[in-house]
């Protein structure tokens, strides 16, 4: 998948220094200039992909022009950096971020996804019910309007940005009260009657460029309508490790972050013991915590393809806004 998205990456690019519509003869005939051995075929092929993403658009014979919705999943695509940037994102933004959890003030890390307001309208329900269920980052969420920027990301005209709390912001939470918390992995969280029983897949942070998240819910390997509907299903979850002596603090801060409407974390448990049937480290207490890109998922699983970015960027605690106020704040951008 990472091979097949730099080659589309790179189609895409093509496209964007072009700034005309090309025909596929001409992408593959610019991209062997550059180094890149592409067949026409396989042009083809990722340029009907790239149209149904609403990342180019077909003008007949003139060829392909790249959307707005193209340049933004280029100028936010991390491909071309090595294995363990995630890693350092992470890192990066949770020293940035400055939520003061007594003071409920400061910044949070968020998750933004470029999305059609009308194929927003049509899932808005069950997006509203990942959120009642406990299948999200906790109970907010932001909505931003076409033109404005968040991070490296600038909603196109016929999007709306919609926004949800990184999961990645407890970890920042728990460093200002002293706890250090290290991301192990994302993965597909299987659910049986509402409870966690295993992790199906896993990508490490230290050994990729993209969120785990991002991937499996692009893949369509994610069935959140099975888990809003009877309880089973897969989720996006991450699990992560604190030291075994702050467990307690640990669960005590979740209380308080749950208060806040920033409640994520789904299982603790206990030093030294594998969780879920994952080994943790010596002296260390495994933790799982829901995704923050789960709720916009659904809309993947219609089969609309949307650009999401986790860890877009910053945003005010103020700005956010709980799940129920969503339909009614969504009405404007109709």
């Amino acid at each position: 998948m990472r091979k097949k998205n730099e080659k589309k990456i790179a189609i895409l690019n093509v496209l964007k220094e072009q700034g005309t519509a090309v025909s596929s003869p001409e992408i593959t005939k610019l991209l062997s200039l550059s180094g890149s051995d592409f067949s026409e075929r396989t042009v083809r092929l990722y340029l009907k992909e790239l149209d149904e993403a609403g990342f180019t658009v077909s003008h007949g014979k003139r060829g392909r022009k790249i959307t707005e919705s193209g340049l933004a999943e280029l100028q936010s695509s991390r491909l071309n950096q090595g294995p363990g940037y995630l890693s350092a994102k992470i890192d990066q933004m949770i020293y940035r971020m400055s939520f003061d959890l007594p003071m409920r003030s400061g910044t949070v890390v968020v998750n933004t996804s470029l999305v059609d307001p009308y194929q927003l309208a049509s899932v808005k329900d069950k997006i509203c019910k990942v959120f009642a269920d406990g299948y999200g980052m906790g109970r907010l969420m932001s909505l931003i309007g076409p033109g404005e920027t968040i991070g490296e990301l600038t909603v196109p005209q016929d999007k709306i940005g919609f926004c949800t709390v990184c999961s990645i912001t407890v970890n920042g939470v728990l460093l200002k009260h002293g706890i250090p918390m290290a991301s192990r992995f994302g993965g597909l969280l299987k659910l049986k009657d509402g409870k966690a029983v295993r992790f199906t897949e896993m990508i490490h942070y230290d050994g990729t460029s993209i969120d785990p998240l991002e991937v499996f819910i692009r893949s369509g390997m994610t069935d959140y309508h099975g888990a809003i509907s009877d309880g089973n299903g897969l989720i996006g979850a991450s699990f992560r490790e604190v030291p075994g002596q702050s467990r307690q603090r640990l669960i005590n801060i979740s209380e308080r972050l749950n208060e806040v409407g920033l409640g994520a974390i789904m299982e603790v448990g206990l030093s030294d013991e594998p969780l879920l049937e994952i080994p943790v480290s010596h002296g260390r207490v495994g933790v799982i915590i829901a995704g923050g890109l789960n709720p916009i998922a659904i809309l993947e699983e219609r089969e609309h393809r949307v650009v999401s970015r986790a860890l877009s960027g910053l945003i005010e605690y103020d700005r956010l806004f709980p799940y129920e106020e969503f339909t009614s704040r969504f009405a404007k951008y109709l």
